[in-house]
């Protein structure tokens, strides 16, 4: 199962985005799906999580900003990113768990793509 992640791109603060990541493979279910982010000089954190059973998790700094939500027939997470500030500025990675068929449990990363707000 691979991730391509992408959507990145420059914004001015107050802007918006929108982030897909595609899965591919052979797939049987996602159960979680999510979005993570790495700004220089910090380590990698969860931003927002669409889970199997309906439920969502969100980081405090984008609650009420951003919007996770993803489609299951095209295997696609998406991140509606508004009201960005340039402390949104990071390398954003969509990651996957779930369980393909015929190959297990699968645990991937996708590439990562930019975000640049400027102020």
């Amino acid at each position: 199962v691979q991730l391509q992640a992408s959507g990145g791109g420059m914004v001015q603060a107050g802007g918006s985005l929108r982030l897909s990541c595609k899965a591919s493979g052979s797939i049987y279910s996602i159960n979680s799906f999510g979005w993570y982010r790495q700004a220089p000089g910090k380590e990698r954190e969860r931003v927002a999580v669409d889970n199997i059973n309906g439920s969502t998790n969100y980081a405090e700094a984008v609650k009420g900003r951003f919007t996770i939500s993803r489609d299951n027939i095209k295997h696609t997470l998406y991140l509606e990113m508004n009201a960005l500030k340039p402390e949104d500025t990071a390398v954003y990675y969509c990651k996957a768990f779930g369980y393909g068929y015929g190959v297990g449990a699968f645990d991937v990363w996708g590439q990562g793509t930019q975000v640049t707000v400027s102020s």
